[in-house]
């Protein structure tokens, strides 16, 4: 059984940061892409970032420069370091495993940056 479990969301000021973790068990972790996807109430889902199998990383415009994510597969974990934080980065965050048109998603684990 595939699980995806996110933590380390919270309550922020704004310009602070937050560390975020995706474990995943029940997959071969070093096969998958790993994506972060984040949505704010009443808007649809928000792609945020990608950690390919080869560690390489892409960012969307409105988190370059501030979020950085990685992976360890020793771990079986993906993290993502955000910083410098904004109110408007108030969201579900969400990390997906895939591999063509295998996904995976957990629960999410809430953001909230106050202004």
């Amino acid at each position: 059984q595939v699980q995806v479990v996110e933590s380390g969301g919270g309550l922020v000021q704004a310009g602070g940061s937050l560390r975020l973790s995706c474990a995943v068990s029940g997959i071969m972790f070093n096969n998958y892409v790993i994506d972060w996807y984040r949505q704010a109430l009443w808007k649809p889902r928000e792609f945020i970032a990608s950690v390919t199998t080869g560690a390489d990383i892409n960012y969307a415009d409105s988190v370059k420069g501030r979020f950085t994510a990685s992976r360890d597969n020793a771990k079986n974990t993906v993290y993502l370091q955000m910083n410098s934080l904004k109110p408007e980065d108030t969201a579900v965050y969400y990390c997906n495993p895939w591999r063509n048109s295998e996904r995976y998603w957990g629960q999410g684990t809430q953001v909230t940056v106050s202004s």
